[in-house]
This record gives structure tokens, sequence and C-alpha cells, in this order.
């Protein structure tokens, strides 16, 4: 059932879903890289939270005039209007009185999330509202889902995504570098308006697959698992991208395949399993890369330190550092060097020799500040310098077995 959901032929609506959600993982994901780059992820849970009030109004609105109070144009729209003067309110409350950012996330966040629950009450006591199913906003619904809902979402997250390629300049010098960007004449508060717009735009349009609740782990998770594979921030945008539209498309996909499973949460579940993996296994950031990192340096160090004190003709006493010596046939497992030790030991006792002569002298004061234990004087210094140095220790010291 799982790969005929992933190769679509589970039917009309499970395609549709499965694309919607995937487009809109794609924008999600490269628009909260600038959220999460800006250290601004808790805005977008603000705005998710502030589009139930609108929600519960643009039922009521629409009903009350006579039309379908489940059209899904009409809530998206509430509910945007909402979200936009939920952002303006934190914009407001941080900006006018001496409260942070996230005091005023926090408050804007409980008063409309509350409010709009009062809606929803409100509206199951309506006789037109009894079978409305509004709550399904709050965590995804995607059963039943019609070709004009897609073609909303669809059309909404390629706007959001193609806004996100127009302004990834400014958003990204203001991201990395705000006063450089306020030197080169750019208004801060706007660019972060746009990217707290481009931030609610996904927040809407994904209001029908994820839920409002959830909308804001598919803006920022996908970010953070990119921040684990780079360092530049356009490839960042891209990896958030993807990972973004693979959470979308296989929580869709799962969904699809065991529909008593709500889609919502599982693409928000393959997206923490992406995290996850990305926690683990990214070469530069990860945790088994940083476990491979230590176990090596360890290792360098051990050997470093065995060679030492082979050179000074001292016994060891570690049996970590006599293994690696033995494995590397520096040393018998009596711990007395070989022929190929003795010559390493010589090359490592110069070498500190060498480097504690670099520190004497001013002209190599620079050189000495990269000392470590481990680094080779000859990648700091040239071989002139180093010749310079040698004549000053004089003929290197013999070591014996």
């Amino acid at each position: 059932m799982l790969f005929e959901a992933l190769t679509f032929q589970l039917g009309y609506n499970a395609t549709l879903v499965a694309l919607g959600a995937a487009l809109l993982g794609i924008s999600a994901g490269a628009t909260g890289t600038f959220l999460f780059l800006r250290k601004r992820a808790l805005v977008s849970d603000a705005i998710s939270h502030a589009t139930l009030p609108g929600i519960g109004l643009a039922f009521i609105v629409m009903v009350a005039f006579g039309g379908d109070g489940r059209n899904l144009a009409g809530l998206l729209l509430g509910s945007a209007l909402s979200a936009g003067l939920g952002l303006l309110a934190v914009q407001w409350i941080s900006a006018r009185t001496r409260l942070g950012e996230d005091a005023a996330i926090g408050a804007v966040l409980s008063v409309f999330f509350g409010a709009g629950i009062v809606l929803l009450t409100v509206i199951q006591t309506m006789d037109s509202g009894r079978q409305a199913g509004l709550e399904g906003f709050l965590l995804g619904a995607t059963a039943g889902m019609l070709l004009s809902d897609a073609l909303v979402i669809a059309i909404g997250g390629a706007a959001a995504l193609a806004l996100v390629v127009l302004f990834r300049r400014p958003m990204t010098l203001a991201a990395f570098d705000p006063g450089y960007a306020v030197a080169q004449g750019m208004n801060l508060q706007r660019i972060d308006l746009a990217t707290m717009g481009l931030a609610l735009g996904v927040t809407i349009i994904g209001l029908k697959v994820v839920g409002l609740i959830l909308i804001v782990a598919l803006l920022i998770i996908p970010a953070v698992s990119a921040r684990f594979w780079t360092d530049r921030s356009d490839r960042m945008v891209v990896l958030a991208g993807v990972f973004g539209g693979l959470s979308g498309y296989v929580g869709a996909a799962i969904s699809a395949s065991a529909p008593a499973l709500p889609t919502g949460p599982l693409i928000v579940l393959v997206a923490a399993a992406l995290f996850g993996a990305s926690l683990l296994i990214a070469p530069g950031r990860g945790v088994l890369a940083a476990l491979i990192r230590h176990v090596g340096y360890r290792r360098q160090v051990h050997l470093r330190q065995g060679l030492l004190t082979l050179a000074q003709g001292l016994p060891i006493y570690e049996n970590y550092t006599l293994r690696l010596l033995t494995r590397a046939g520096l040393a018998r497992p009596d711990g007395v060097a070989t022929e190929a030790g003795r010559a390493e030991a010589a090359k490592a006792l110069r070498d500190e020799a060498r480097w504690a002569m670099a520190r004497q002298l001013q002209a190599h004061e620079a050189a000495s500040a990269l000392y470590d234990g481990l680094r080779p004087i000859a990648t700091v210094l040239t071989a002139d310098e180093i010749a310079e140095i040698d004549a000053r220790l004089g003929p290197p010291k013999q070591v014996t077995a």
C-alpha cells in the first residue's frame, strides 16, 4: 500500500493530497530557513495560533450571508486577516513596550488561540454549524479534499516559494549581518515584516493539510535539519525545501496507505525522522561525525605522547597508548621502540624543540599561536625558517632503544 501511495496509484484524492503536501513542504522549508537564521522561529507559532479566531469569524460571516461556511478560500482569507493582526500585535508590543519579543509572542498566542476556541464553541451551538468540522484546522484534515482546495494550496505554495527566491538576498543579509544591511540602506523592519509575511502565507495555506498547531513544525524542522548539512545559506534554503517536500510527500503517502492515521501529524513525524537522521549522520555537524573526530583526535594525542615518551627513554604505562604504538609498528608489546618507532620519536622530539624555540622568537610569534601539541611545524613555517631554528638548536638528539 505504501509503495502504491508513493507512486500515485491510490486514487485521485490521495494524489492531490500528496502533491499539495509536497509543494507546501517545499515552500514551508524554504521560508522557515530565514525565520530560523533570524532567530525568530517562535514568531511562526504566534502566527499559526492567531489564525483560529479568523477561521471562526469567517465561518460565521459566510453563514450570516447565506453562503457555505466551509468554503476554503473564505476560511483562509479570514485566517489571513486574523494572523496578520496577530503579527502586527507582536510587532507593536515588542517595539512600543518594555516586553521582549518572546513575551509578546506568548501573550498574542494565548489570547488569539483562546478567542478562537471560544468562537468554535459558539459555532457548534449554531444550527448551521453543528457539522462544520472546523476542528480539522487544528491538526489538519485532508479527507475529501476537492480539486479547488488542492489548487488553492498549490498556487499559494508556489507563490510563497517564488517570493522566497525573489527576496532571498535581502532576507539573508538581514539574518546574518543586520548592521551591514542597515548601512546599505535597507529597511530592516520591512525585511522582517516581509519574512514574517511569507511565514504567514505558508501558515495559511498549510492549515488544511497540517493544521495550525503543527504548521510551525513544518516551517522550522526542515530548516534545522538542513543546518546540519551545510554552512552556506543558499544551500540551506534548497536543502530545507527538499526536506520539507519529502516530509509532506512521504507523510501524505503514509496517511493514504493507512486511512485511520491523520495526515498532519504524520508529516511532522516524517520531518522529525529526517531531523533525527541529520542529527546523527550529517558529515559536518552530526553526532557520528563528531564522535569520529573525537576518536581520531584522541588517537593522535596518544600516539604523539607515546612517541615523546619513547624519545625520552621512559616506560609507557598507558595500555591504550602502547596498543596504538604496537599496531602502528612503532613499539614492541614490551614497550621498547622499534627502528621505525625510534625514527618517528626523534622527529616528534625535534618538532617539540622547534616549537619551543619558535615561541622564544618574536619573528615567529604569530605562528607559535597555532601550536596545539599535534600540528607539525612544517605546516606553519617555511623550510628556510625551520632551517634557521635548527641552526639555533644544534644537531638533533638521537633516540636509543
